[in-house]
């Protein structure tokens, strides 16, 4: 009898090895002839059919993988490129259709709009690039050829996480700045996270004051992977430096939030659509508050150390202690300062939005680049403003022609006084002191805009040990497009 029983147990078995066989090297229709124009996904190895946008199996979005599977270039190829005419090219998975490079360009005709999606003439665009730093969602770079945009990201795998093993890059500092792949890259990790450590309860390092989880930053895919950890029923703690959802805080305020093509699937739960930024961050900390995250805020993070079973999360004095990390930062990194007496008055601020609230004041604007000539441009045009520009430089020579145009006229209409090869001395409550080349001058201020730049958090993610490197990620060109 026990015999017949083995016999009938390793049938089973083996009908079973053979279904999961054929489920694995099958397509979901039953077309066996159509098996090699399939792909297996990346996470779950079902088979995908090339049309596909998500996973028939898993439900994980195909795009998720794009850039984690690109080609990583090791070795910079002298083919001679260089010389060939540079063109703008627009990735149609990340245009949203918002006209702002359509406005940027010189050229008239070199690039339109066409059914919410941006459309190049190669043989009107001249490569001036202006639509590339226009763009808000970074869809347009330039390139020699068609195909391929090389970036320089932190080197991640399919569930995005790093070479050190238990902490993940998701969203904008993994090189996918979209709302939408920001929040799918959050879920993702964090159900890796709690599948590779087992069902919630005494963990098998037997440490109780640690907790599972420790996510860096409040942004959508902070947010997302938040909601993930506190349903996958871990514990965790999300750290904000700022507030909650601090880089889209700082969008112009009533700006519509383009929420992504439609091509890109959702699949994290946190809500998005067409909408302004005020609605966005709006349902975000209502959904904060009935989810009941744990969301720290003005905790920034100063060091990580990976230990042999547990990272150390260090900000300020305190250190949590945790299992896993994801690093749901920016890539702004933190900004640069003046180093001046003074500079830690709340007068003093790094970066602004919003123009409308300093009408009527007198500010100094203190900087060289772009974002300090548009700030000192905006700055100008409100009523009664009063605005000062500081730069140590005798010129600009990293700025967009267009702004030196605006910032001369400006200066020409009496809106703003230019003070170059002059630095900041000390900031005054109310008033700051200036060396310039006529000496040193004390100046009646209000607020003090520093626009000089920030330091990179990659120097941050190679110090914890995360390897940065630079691939090629093809392009599919839409149909029509050169033309």
């Amino acid at each position: 009898m026990s015999t017949w029983l083995t016999l009938i147990a390793l049938a089973l078995l083996t009908g079973l090895a053979v279904r999961g066989h054929l489920r694995r090297n099958s397509t979901p229709g039953g077309d066996a002839s159509a098996t090699s124009s399939f792909h297996s996904c990346p996470r779950c190895s079902y088979p995908v059919p090339p049309e596909a946008a998500t996973c028939p199996e898993c439900r994980v979005p195909m795009q998720s993988f794009e850039l984690v599977q690109a080609e990583t270039v090791r070795e910079e190829a002298g083919t001679g490129a260089e010389a060939e005419r540079e063109h703008a090219v627009v990735r149609w998975d990340l245009c949203v259709g918002c006209g702002t490079c359509v406005d940027a360009c010189n050229v008239p005709g070199a690039i339109w709009l066409s059914d919410k999606r941006a459309l190049v003439a190669m043989d009107h665009c001249i490569g001036a690039g202006d639509c590339v730093k226009a763009c808000p969602t970074g869809a347009i770079f330039l390139s020699t050829g068609d195909a391929v945009q090389r970036v320089e990201v932190p080197e991640v795998d399919v569930c995005f996480q790093t070479s050190i093993p238990g902490l993940y890059i998701v969203g904008e500092l993994g090189g996918r700045g979209l709302i939408k792949n920001a929040i799918n890259e959050g879920r993702i990790a964090v159900e890796h996270v709690a599948a590779s450590l087992g069902l919630p309860g005494a963990r098998s390092d037997g440490d109780a004051s640690a907790l599972d989880l420790v996510i860096v930053g409040t942004g959508p895919a902070g947010l997302s992977a938040a909601l993930q950890a506190s349903r996958s029923g871990i514990s965790y703690v999300v750290l904000e430096r700022g507030t909650v959802a601090d880089t889209i805080r700082k969008y112009p305020r009533h700006k519509l939030m383009l929420a992504e093509p439609s091509r890109v699937p959702l699949y994290g739960d946190l809500w998005i659509a067409d909408s302004s930024k005020e609605t966005l961050i709006r349902v975000w900390e209502s959904i904060i508050e009935s989810e009941s995250l744990n969301v720290l805020t003005e905790h920034e993070v100063t060091a990580i150390q990976a230990g042999d079973s547990l990272f150390e999360v260090e900000v300020g004095e305190t250190i949590f202690r945790a299992r896993r990390v994801v690093l749901a930062m920016g890539r702004r990194g933190k900004p640069r300062r003046l180093g001046v007496p003074g500079e830690e008055l709340a007068k003093t601020v790094y970066d602004i939005s919003e123009m409308e609230p300093f009408a009527g004041r007198r500010v100094l604007v203190v900087g060289g680049g772009d974002s300090a000539v548009e700030s000192a441009v905006g700055l100008s045009v409100q009523p009664g403003t009063a605005v000062t520009m500081s730069y140590r430089g005798a010129g600009f020579k990293r700025v967009k022609e267009r702004n030196i145009e605006k910032l001369n006229a400006a200066v020409s209409a009496g809106r703003v006084r230019l003070l170059l090869e002059s630095e900041v001395e000390e900031i005054g409550t109310g008033s700051v002191r200036i060396r310039h080349s006529g000496g040193s001058e004390e100046i009646p201020n209000d607020d003090v805009i520093v626009r000089i730049g920030g330091d990179p958090p990659y120097a941050f993610l190679e110090k914890i040990g995360v390897e940065i490197v630079k691939k090629d990620v093809a392009i599919e060109t839409p149909a029509g497009a050169g033309a």
